[in-house]
């Protein structure tokens, strides 16, 4: 027959249907391969070849748009459908019902005498179904060039917007469009719950040398599971999870979600001076906790309603989050990241997490977020040879394998990779308004031999052992950061001395703005858990870190490495019985908070709970129960720190001039055979305070102190020894007027009583 006698379509006399679904693709039969008389009105159209027949089923077909969906020809439109499992698919359109050939193998296909290509629908008949659905092979590109430019340059500084799915209205029809960054695919398909899993009916099309692969499907809305399908350049195929997904399953199941955000936020106020002034010159004392032990149980939404009034009490000015990124091990505490876009679905939703972080800020709390660019694990189904090779990871497999954690480095001189890696420092800080980024492991990141022997490693392009791309990805990161997100701090965990790290990276630094001081840590505990009688031959340990001290905006940091792995807890390292181990914890406490750098304590630390940390339990909460017959001794701990806070936050000598030599000078360093430290710390407007500690287990009665002779009176603002702590009482309970008597080299001295055990703060008094 030819085309002019050709009979028109069968027309149907009713409305379109509205009703939109995603299409479930039925559980498997057996697919049929036959061409069945072509109903009247439909012609058939020329079969696929067999190459690309099979590359479409197969998943290999970088444009399946090419072959499937409508398009104009000679003698009308052309339309094939891939639906595995149908038993008929109808084109629906406005005065339109047309059912097409069955091809086999879940391929339909047919050619109306239509003038261009209408409106349609697909009417999709199973077993004991029947979907009206979109074609999502009628829809153009849902990602634009400037993104897809962006991205080939490793520039897209909001890369979470381009790749992901992201539900969204395209050509007016509501869905979600689905992108990936696979270079090394042959092809690309979606899979997930709205098709039973099944990979075959939605293939995505490449969009080019970016590597990046898109399909936006109609009807699929937010809390739709998904993975990628990735053929590999050997044919063989893997199911991987969304390296951009901002939600998952929770962990075992490790499906990527699709979400979006409908949060409201109530931080205006709190956002807005954020940074005001800046952290190294602000008070600055951080809580540490791992959240999902911090009390075991809690929903994001919970910890909302109990962490902001807990850490308000105890009066930190920020929380420093363990990595909240989705991670399928909990007992690598979130350090082995496979969701870099995620907040751990453990307890709860994205929303979730920002609604609990929201609530810390309108308590006046910051929040510090621990980040991971170091490594990442191994699993078969998250980041490594993602598309069949290396692509996040480097492509030498010595440089690629962390010798330690058994985990893969990234590449970071790649600039996808350092574009995945800078981007997900933006987003935590802009979508989920953390107010710092600490950075983990930076060290393992900036030396090519870190933990690895001669022969394992191979020296950069000038001989030297740094790496330089990590260097250059650091840089970029904190630069990027700063000027997208005012007010953040990145902090740097980093155990060498690297020069530099909190330097400008104009000036050649790393451009962080803290940096923890692991050396000071280990020093000054090294001191504290020996007896007192040996303490004299370690004096240097609690004073050498003076010698460095502005090299670098330092945070002193008693965190969570220190209370595990056999290390056992702080008040746990102090030598002596339980009173004298109490009385050193808080001393040390009290010499800390005092000493140049910003504060960091874990969790559990703050009452001096004496078991090592478990996230398998969390702190020993009981230890402050009013049953247990010790619980006085816990809670006197407890509100120390307290009080520790609130002095400090009142004390700007204790904060200001930081990390400047002229925040701070000596006393006493050399009074070895006391176990004797005081210093003088000096606020902008020249201000002080006055540090004493006293680490023998003996009371010192007339202790000379050298001070300024222009302070006229001087009290007592902070005693580790008080009763309410847990002390022995000793203290001065008048104001101290200084003698004209030299000590120290200063022309008056303060003639004290030094508790035992313990650190002693005194201010000026005002003048009357």
């Amino acid at each position: 027959m030819s085309a002019a006698r050709q009979p028109s379509p069968t027309v149907r006399d009713e409305a379109q249907p509205a009703v939109e679904s995603p299409e479930p693709v039925k559980k498997p039969r057996a697919p049929r391969a036959r061409r069945t008389a072509p109903p009247r009105g439909v012609r058939p159209v020329p079969a696929l070849g067999a190459e690309e027949r099979a590359r479409l089923l197969e998943g290999r077909h970088h444009d399946p748009h090419g072959v499937l969906g409508a398009r104009t020809q000679r003698g009308g439109v052309s339309f094939r459908v891939l639906r595995p499992y149908a038993k008929a698919v109808t084109v629906v359109a406005k005065g339109l019902r047309a059912e097409l050939l069955d091809e086999g193998d879940g391929l339909f296909s047919g050619l109306l005498p239509l003038a261009g290509v209408p409106d349609y629908r697909l009417l999709v008949t199973y077993d004991s179904d029947e979907l009206e659905v979109h074609d999502p092979y009628r829809f153009l590109p849902a990602l634009g060039e400037l993104d897809l430019h962006l991205i080939g340059e490793g520039r897209h500084e909001e890369l979470w917007t381009a790749l992901g799915a992201e539900p969204m209205v395209h050509q007016g029809v509501a869905g979600t469009r689905f992108t990936v960054w696979a270079p090394n695919a042959q092809g690309v398909r979606v899979s997930g719950d709205f098709s039973y899993w099944d990979s075959v009916a939605y293939p995505m099309r490449s969009l080019g040398a970016t590597g990046v692969w898109e399909l936006f499907l109609p009807g699929v809305g937010e809390g739709a599971l998904y993975k990628y399908d990735i053929t590999r350049p050997d044919g063989s195929h893997t199911l991987r999870a969304d390296p951009m997904a901002q939600h998952t399953e929770v962990p075992p199941a490790n499906a990527s979600v699709v979400t979006a955000s409908s949060y409201v936020w109530q931080d205006a106020d709190w956002m807005a001076r954020r940074g005001e002034p800046a952290p190294h010159q602000a008070p600055f004392s951080v809580y540490e906790l791992h959240l999902a032990s911090w009390r075991p149980g809690l929903s994001y939404r919970q910890l909302a309603e109990q962490l902001p009034a807990y850490v308000t009490e105890l009066g930190f000015t920020h929380v420093e989050l363990m990595p909240v990124a989705e991670h399928p091990f909990g007992g690598s505490w979130g350090y082995q990241v496979t969701g870099f876009y995620a907040p751990t679905s453990r307890m709860g939703t994205p929303d979730d997490f920002r609604f609990l972080v929201d609530a810390l800020h309108r308590a006046g709390i910051g929040v510090i977020a621990d980040w991971v660019p170091a490594h990442f694990p191994r699993d078969d189904w998250a980041l490594a040879e993602f598309d069949g090779r290396p692509l996040y990871e480097h492509h030498d497999p010595q440089r690629a394998a962390h010798p330690d954690w058994g985990t893969l480095e990234f590449d970071y001189g790649r600039r996808e990779v350092r574009n995945f890696l800078v981007a997900n420092a933006v987003y935590w800080c802009q979508e989920f308004h953390v107010d710092g980024l600490r950075v983990d492991a930076v060290a393992s990141m900036l030396y090519l031999d870190y933990s690895r022997k001669d022969g394992e490693w191979t020296p950069n392009e000038h001989g030297g052992r740094e790496n330089l791309d990590a260097v250059a990805m650091l840089q970029e990161m904190n630069a990027t950061v700063y000027r997208r997100c005012p007010g953040v701090v990145t902090i740097a965990e980093e155990s060498t001395a690297w020069p530099g790290v909190t330097q400008p990276t104009d000036g050649g630094g790393l451009g962080f703005g803290l940096k923890w001081n692991m050396g000071w840590m280990h020093d000054t505990l090294r001191y504290a858990s020996k007896d007192p009688v040996h303490r004299k031959y370690h004096h240097h340990d609690m004073t050498f870190g003076m010698v460095y001290a502005f090299s670098e905006n330092y945070v002193l940091p008693i965190s969570h490495d220190e209370v595990v792995h056999g290390k056992a807890s702080l008040v746990s390292k102090m030598p002596g019985d339980w009173w004298q181990q109490r009385a050193i914890h808080r001393a040390y406490l009290g010499f800390m908070w005092a000493h140049p750098g910003k504060q960091l304590l874990f969790m559990g630390q703050e009452f001096a709970q004496g078991s090592e940390w478990s996230e398998s339990y969390g702190p020993d909460w009981w230890l402050l129960d009013s049953s247990y017959a010790a619980a006085g001794d816990h809670r006197g701990v407890r509100s120390l720190v307290g009080d520790l806070n609130r002095t400090y936050r009142a004390a700007p000598a204790l904060w200001e001039r930081d990390s400047v030599p002229e925040g701070f000078a000596w006393v006493e360093a050399d009074a070895a055979e006391d176990n004797v430290f005081a210093f003088l710390r000096f606020a902008q407007d020249g201000s002080q305070l006055l540090c004493v500690s006293n680490f023998s287990p003996v009371v010192r009665h007339g202790y000379r102190i050298g001070v300024p002779e222009e302070v006229p009176l001087w009290r007592e603002v902070l005693n580790t020894d008080l009763e309410p702590y847990g002390g022995s009482g000793v203290h001065h309970t008048q104001p101290l007027r200084p003698e004209p008597v030299p000590a120290q080299g200063r022309p008056a001295s303060l003639r004290l009583t030094l508790p035992p055990l313990s650190t002693v703060w005194f201010r000026p008094m005002p003048p009357r």
